[in-house]
């Protein structure tokens, strides 16, 4: 069986669609594009904070006074010690906590000024 389309000629619209600025809905203002920097710092805070055991850490560490070993954190959670220090890293890479070695131990504490990045962006 052979099929035979025929093409005819079409006409295509060519006009321009009025740009957002000329649209007649809203009248001219000026919005400040937001800074980048602050965003990709944000987002990569809040991507840290998308597991729930890294909520509970940033909140343990939040609450204790001063540095806080990871064998006084790893008894917390029912997790593998490999698992918890993944969970600690990935804080760690976002600088929302800092890490201090001491040994074979790991100190951790809050790092308030990345902690002051998420206030000031939610405020």
């Amino acid at each position: 069986m052979t099929v035979y389309a025929t093409i005819t000629s079409m006409s295509v619209d060519t006009t321009v669609a009025p740009s957002v600025r000329e649209s007649p809905c809203c009248l001219p203002r000026q919005i400040k594009r937001a800074d980048r920097e602050r965003a990709v710092d944000v987002a990569t805070a809040a991507r840290a904070l998308a597991d729930p055991v890294r909520v509970e850490i940033l909140g343990l560490l939040r609450e204790a006074d001063g540095q806080v070993c990871q064998c006084e954190l790893h008894p917390l959670f029912e997790i593998s010690q490999p698992t918890l220090s993944h969970h600690l890293r990935k804080l760690a890479d976002a600088e929302l906590i800092d890490v201090e070695r001491r040994g074979k131990w790991a100190y951790y504490s809050i790092n308030d000024m990345a902690l002051e990045v998420l206030r000031s962006w939610l405020s």
